[in-house]
């Protein structure tokens, strides 16, 4: 394979060539038709180069066309690793490949090793993260094992108070390793997963646990819509939304999806009692529930909102044509 430089190089010759060879057939056609000229002698004398002066325009373009495409040959290079830096960019591929001129071939095996090493990084950094909440299980169950001898004990305040507390560092365990995994996670490249199977799995276990309220939850994704974000934090966020969805509706609930330009857009409507507009940027903040008598941490749609915002995303809250909530939720678009 020619290099850049030489591609150029050859190129520019052969253009040059063409040039003068055009220029010296333009000159005898000028002598051809305009022989009276002062400063071109007699038109008998270049009777040779009248002759030949198709033969040399044709010479002359196949030159000049051979000279463009070297050089258009040589730069096609770059434009190919901008078209695959895009893929790379956009999670289609998780390296940049094909091969490259001379020139430019050691910096996409750089940036492939760069790449390679980035991917190794953050799933040892995955790992890790989950060989920390494993860790933490132990300790959290002994204490609620222990809230639960309080309590049977008879010292329930206290059997209270150590269980709200398990609970809240559950939850911040939760919020924490869900933070580090998608900060480490959604720049990594090729990451895509199925919209239409996450909605799938979590509304049918949301109906077993709610089974008794006979809950609709009706799941209008298309199955080739897809998000550039990790399984797992895409089973997060719709994990929260679902779960919030059914703890405030009357009975129904609507999962849709829609593909534009920004990226790809959930929605999940209820039909309960909805949320005052005033309320609806409060609840986004951490430690913060609508209804502060109703159990858990105030985390869920904390952790929504930085996670979509962690993936490049957005989240926020609206009135739902059903009458109750709208969760909208804004994440890149796997391709």
């Amino acid at each position: 394979m020619l290099s850049l430089r030489a591609r150029v190089l050859l190129g520019s010759v052969l253009w040059t060539i063409g040039l003068f060879i055009v220029s010296m057939a333009a000159m005898a056609l000028i002598w051809r038709y305009v022989p009276d000229l002062p400063f071109l002698g007699r038109s008998g004398q270049i009777h040779f180069w009248v002759f030949h002066t198709w033969i040399l325009v044709a010479i002359a373009l196949c030159a000049m066309v051979a000279g463009v495409f070297q050089v258009r040959r040589g730069l096609s290079g770059i434009t190919q690793l901008r078209a695959h830096l895009g893929a790379v960019h956009e999670g289609r591929d998780a390296r940049v490949e094909g091969r490259y001129v001379p020139e430019v071939q050691p910096l996409v095996d750089d940036l492939n090793a760069l790449l390679d090493h980035r991917e190794q990084a953050v799933r040892r950094a995955i790992a890790k993260g989950g060989d920390l909440a494993h860790g933490l299980k132990t300790p959290l169950a002994v204490l609620s094992h222990e809230s639960e001898t309080a309590k049977v004990a008879g010292q329930t305040e206290l059997a209270a108070a150590i269980a709200q507390q398990v609970e809240r560092m559950r939850r911040q365990i939760d919020y924490h390793l869900a933070h580090a995994r998608a900060a480490a996670s959604g720049a990594m490249p090729g990451t895509r997963c199925s919209i239409r199977e996450s909605a799938d799995g979590l509304a049918r276990t949301l109906l077993r646990l709610h089974a008794d309220r006979h809950l609709s939850i009706d799941v209008r994704v298309p199955s080739s819509h897809a998000a550039r974000v990790q399984r797992e934090d895409l089973d997060e966020m719709l994990g929260n939304l679902l779960d919030n969805a059914c703890k405030w509706t009357s009975r129904r609930i609507v999962v849709d999806s829609v593909e534009t330009e920004s990226g790809v857009i959930l929605t999940v409507d209820d039909d309960g009692l909805g949320l005052p507009e005033d309320l609806r940027e409060t609840v986004l903040k951490r430690g913060v529930r609508a209804d502060e008598k109703s159990s858990g941490s105030g985390l869920g749609l904390a952790i929504v909102r930085d996670l979509a915002e962690l993936y490049g995303g957005a989240f926020s809250l609206h009135a739902s044509h059903l009458g109750g909530l709208r969760a909208r939720l804004l994440l890149p678009r796997g391709q």
